[in-house]
């Protein structure tokens, strides 16, 4: 009597089967590996999840609007005003909510970005590997030649700081260590079998990028996403700190820092006043603290499951 599964059809329904138990794998493994995850993950997991839920819900949880101005400046903590208001009589705490929205949604735009430049100029010269790879290559290194702060200050003064310029000159500086890092990962995937069985099959240059060499390179990558998250992060807070970042009336955590500076030296008579400038800070510095914990824990976790096959 002949087995079933030798049929075409048996072969299908096998094979199904197989596909079914290799995701519920899958997807067992990553349950088992965040149950099994550091409190730091968790921490930086459980920060980031209320930093989103801050920035999408903004106008709900913010007391006042981001830029309505109150009579009192620099008034004190109360129930109208939680963490007072600033040099200009707007409420702190409202424009820290907004704060969260602006920037975050900023870097994460520019990060984007810079991964779509850098991303898919490293796949192209790792695949290429002629004088395109070394015009790319000696590109970027003319440009990381110069520190990525000092640039774009010296761009954003040339051209007129708004948050289009912001993302697009923060993405192209960015996008040289993307480019770095996808070049490097990629030229070690391109030399494999599968590329070169893909090449004679006669498959374009863009489908090899996708089904071939993009998921293979894929956990460095993300990874590398959420530290380039952080620097963009830190990058925007920075510039508009020095006053060529994000620009008024559009609440930034950055320039709130700047804006209410003043109000440190006056600690000694007003605790709560000399604490009003390091909430955004604060804000900041948490938010990069919980992305570098949860990349860490993700480098860890996916390095573990390439040892186990």
């Amino acid at each position: 009597m002949s087995d079933p599964t030798q049929t075409p059809s048996g072969y299908a329904a096998a094979a199904e089967v197989g596909a079914v138990r290799k995701r519920r794998t899958w997807k067992e493994r990553w349950w088992l590996a965040l149950k099994k995850a550091p409190i730091s993950a968790w921490f930086g997991m459980i920060v980031m999840l209320g930093y989103v839920i801050v920035a999408l819900f903004a106008p709900l949880l913010a007391p006042h609007g981001e830029a309505e101005i109150f009579p009192t400046p620099y008034a004190v903590w109360d129930d109208t005003h939680i963490l007072g208001t600033d040099q200009i009589g707007r409420d702190v705490m409202s424009r820290m909510v907004y704060g969260a929205r602006n920037t975050m949604g900023i870097a994460l735009v520019t990060t984007l970005l810079s991964f779509f430049i850098g991303g898919g100029l490293g796949l192209i010269a790792a695949i290429n590997r002629s004088w395109l790879d070394q015009l790319l290559s000696r590109t970027t290194d003319v440009i990381m030649a110069i520190p990525s702060l000092i640039f774009a200050l010296m761009l954003l003064s040339i051209f007129k700081p708004s948050v289009i310029s912001l993302i697009f000159i923060i993405a192209v500086l960015d996008s040289t260590r993307v480019f770095r890092l996808t070049r490097s990962v990629a030229i070690n995937v391109v030399v494999m079998d599968y590329v070169e069985a893909a090449r004679l099959r006669g498959e374009k240059m863009s489908w090899i990028m996708r089904h071939e060499i993009l998921p293979n390179i894929m956990p460095p990558m993300v990874a590398e996403f959420g530290l380039r998250f952080s620097f963009v992060f830190l990058t925007i807070a920075a510039l508009s700190f020095l006053g060529v970042g994000i620009q008024p009336p559009t609440a930034d955590w950055g320039s709130m820092v700047r804006e209410n500076a003043s109000l440190i030296q006056f600690a000694q008579y007003d605790l709560k006043a000399g604490i009003t400038p390091l909430l955004p800070a604060a804000a900041i510095g948490l938010l990069t603290v919980a992305v570098n914990f949860v990349v860490d824990w993700f480098l860890h976790m996916t390095s573990g499951l390439r040892d186990e096959h």
